[in-house]
């Protein structure tokens, strides 16, 4: 058995998605199959999680942070935290651990208002991006 994910973007798709859906559920729920249905918004495109990371890579090659420099991956934990107000807790061994949201589960719309947070942030802190664009 396969994973089936349809995206939907109008009404008309919808319906047809639905119908596709309960002819294969059907089949499998007959055949003595448990399943599991998801309906959620359309994550990050592919894409848009390059374009983050490019980003992310000149923010991490251009900006020193309190004397230091960064890592991408350290930048990406600390944007998306500021950007969905995340908490911190502390640490098994010391320090602190970021608790929320991952980027590998954001939506479109919150990858756009994270690299919107990156923007503004890397022209605070006179970071160059090269001509990095896109497809939505």
């Amino acid at each position: 058995m396969t994973k089936l994910t349809m995206p939907i973007w109008n009404e008309q798709q919808g319906h047809q998605a639905v119908q596709t859906v309960w002819r294969q559920a059907k089949a499998l729920l007959s055949a003595g199959h448990r399943l599991t249905l998801e309906l959620r918004p359309e994550k990050r495109s592919d894409p848009q999680n390059r374009r983050m990371w490019a980003m992310l890579g000149e923010i991490a090659a251009q900006v020193d942070w309190y004397g230091q420099k960064l890592s991408a991956e350290d930048w990406k934990h600390i944007l998306s935290a500021s950007l969905s107000k995340q908490r911190v807790a502390p640490g098994l061994d010391g320090g602190f651990v970021v608790l929320g949201l991952s980027t590998s589960k954001m939506t479109k719309a919150e990858m756009s208002e994270l690299q919107t947070l990156m923007e503004a942030f890397g022209a605070e802190k006179g970071v160059k991006f090269p001509a990095i664009g896109y497809d939505q």
